[in-house]
């Protein structure tokens, strides 16, 4: 479910106020955790945390125009959703966040390949979503990002 939103307000603006809240949660976790100077923008319909033109003049790959995505949340039909690319190009990091899900929560991972999946917003493990936030900082992403585009 891609929002028409143009601005990280109006997005907010269109949740109902359960997801609002969640979504608003996880925002401020990012932001507070984040090194670096990712930007935050509306990206693909979404909440985005990107690696601006600035700090990476060449964007992404899949459309230079673009700054590089990193992270991004979604309230989608059925659940909430964090999108990770640190996770999906990083296979240590995928491990440890595969090995520390259930110690913070009771539900199955419900993930795709950088798509961590929420369906019951009471059971966000926030704390952990925190440690994942500051395990890369934008040059250690750039550089992975970097190395996986050169090894295609």
């Amino acid at each position: 479910m891609i929002s028409s939103a143009k601005s990280i307000s109006e997005y907010l603006d269109q949740l109902d106020d359960d997801r609002k809240t969640v979504i608003s949660k996880l925002q401020k976790i990012i932001r507070k955790n984040l090194e670096g100077s990712f930007s935050e923008e509306i990206s693909y319909g979404m909440i985005g945390f990107v690696v601006p033109h600035s700090a990476y003049p060449k964007g992404y790959h899949c459309n230079p125009k673009l700054p590089l995505p990193f992270i991004s949340i979604a309230s989608q039909k059925n659940f909430i959703a964090i999108y990770h690319m640190g996770v999906y190009a990083n296979p240590e990091l995928l491990e440890w966040f595969t090995i520390e899900f259930p110690k913070h929560s009771t539900r199955k991972l419900d993930m795709g390949k950088s798509c961590i999946r929420f369906k019951k917003m009471d059971d966000i493990p926030f704390g952990l979503i925190e440690q994942l936030i500051s395990k890369m900082s934008v040059d250690e992403w750039v550089r992975l990002y970097q190395e996986n585009i050169d090894n295609r």
